[in-house]
């Protein structure tokens, strides 16, 4: 028995120092041009995957989201979001690419959230994805709105959020914003 610990120790040990050795010598390469490696991908977005549940499961949804507020979310993810997430018709702008990983084309990747998970990660952002934390400077009912305007991404058509593009910027025109 003796020896089985003495082996979980010295395996213990021998892992640490593995570690240490990635860590200090920066044999590890962060770049973000360099792709992560299929490991790392199974590893992060399986993390991120169980973090965002885990947190999300308190989170009240409401019942409803009012249109103006689903309006004033597609405004926002206008002037935040779609340069890194594209929209339905829209393309990711270039130096969204440059960030590793690749932000989502949102209208592929929504339909597996859950409104509370959307709500918790538009809120508190993604560590290591450059996914800011828009509940810094917005408050929730902003967030509530663009949740409610992303769940409809799947099922848009480029046609459809065109209309809206055209139909916010007469409104800003109307208004002089």
């Amino acid at each position: 028995m003796a020896r089985f610990w003495y082996g979980l120790v010295v395996g213990i040990l021998a892992v640490v120092a593995a570690g240490a050795a990635v860590v200090f010598t920066g044999a590890y390469n962060v770049a973000a041009s360099v792709p992560h490696t299929a490991i790392e991908n199974l590893v992060f977005s399986t993390t991120m995957r169980h973090s965002v549940q885990r947190r999300a499961a308190g989170i009240v949804v409401p019942a409803t989201i009012p249109e103006d507020q689903i309006r004033r979310g597609f405004a926002q993810f206008r002037e935040s979001c779609v340069y890194c997430h594209g929209a339905p018709g829209v393309d990711s702008v270039d130096w969204a690419q440059g960030i590793t990983p690749e932000p989502p084309f949102l209208p592929d990747t929504l339909r597996g959230r859950s409104p509370a998970e959307l709500f918790w990660i538009v809120r508190n952002g993604i560590k290591m994805t450059a996914m800011p934390a828009f509940g810094r400077h917005l408050d929730d009912q902003t967030i509530w709105g663009i949740v409610g305007f992303i769940r409809q991404l799947p099922d848009m058509s480029a046609e459809t959020y065109a209309r809206l593009a055209r139909e916010a910027e007469e409104r800003g025109a109307a208004t002089g914003n």
